[in-house]
């Protein structure tokens, strides 16, 4: 997977995803990660990208042009890279990358959105910043509005590399247990379940003693019912949505009916 990051601060970006896991896994070429700088497409001497909004507002505006070409730029690379790969280049047809607009406004992220986007090939991601970009160049190449919670921030950059993450683990051998992507939090509407480790007493608590009985099946149990209760207890939200037994929907249920109780 090849992530392409459009910014006015390549060194922020690149300086934080190029570490741990995910730096690894582009080392070792499992997916690739590039910051394209928007000023370099700027047409002006001193490489400012920004002007003021028609209409008058306080702050300023990134202007379309640069942003625009950076795009294209992207767009006709990857197509190129495509072109070469898939042989009989006459039958090639150029598509249109998936363009990720990090603003408050988008729809806020989530495990299943990662899930899709981990499936594109490509994934350019747009970092706002000032009072915003022109709607212009947003109405022609954005494809999608994300927001990483409702809150606002000086720039997309710390959006676009929350996103890099969620949606690099889920390339396959990016992590070193593919499993361990799969059975977490939010999987299935669920939060993850409490883990242990050793030592067996810590602080004078015990590590429940289902964990040390070696029986597979009462363990993997346990789990469930403790995802059910956790995700009952701290987003009771995402249950609506889980695929829970009848037993799991009254366990979930008498947990809420006694925090209620005992409030």
């Amino acid at each position: 997977m090849h992530f392409h990051i459009m910014t006015l601060f390549p060194e922020m970006v690149m300086n934080g995803l190029n570490t741990s896991i995910i730096g690894r896994a582009a080392d070792k070429g499992l997916l690739s990660i590039e910051a394209i700088n928007i000023r370099d497409y700027a047409f002006n001497k001193h490489q400012s990208v920004d002007d003021y909004p028609y209409g008058g507002g306080a702050g300023m505006l990134m202007q379309a042009e640069p942003v625009y070409q950076a795009y294209k730029a992207i767009e006709e690379r990857i197509n190129y890279e495509h072109k070469g790969d898939g042989g009989g280049c006459e039958e090639y047809m150029p598509k249109k990358p998936r363009v990720v607009y990090l603003s408050p406004q988008g729809d806020v992220f989530h495990q299943k959105m990662a899930e899709e986007l981990a499936q594109e090939e490509d994934l350019i991601l747009l970092c706002g910043h000032y009072e915003g970009i022109d709607e212009r160049v947003l109405e022609e190449i954005v494809t999608d509005y994300v927001s990483i919670g409702d809150y606002v921030l000086t720039g997309g950059e710390l959006p676009a590399m929350v996103m890099v993450d969620a949606i690099a683990r889920l390339v396959p051998g990016v992590l070193h247990n593919d499993v361990s992507a799969e059975f977490e939090s939010f999987q299935d509407n669920l939060l993850e379940y409490p883990q242990y480790s050793r030592p067996e007493i810590w602080h004078e608590k015990q590590v429940p003693s289902v964990l040390l009985s070696g029986h597979h099946a009462n363990i993997e149990k346990w789990r469930r019912e403790q995802s059910v209760i956790r995700t009952a207890k701290r987003r009771p939200d995402l249950l609506e949505g889980a695929e829970l037994t009848e037993d799991e929907k009254q366990l979930a249920k008498e947990f809420i009916e006694n925090e209620v109780k005992n409030a």
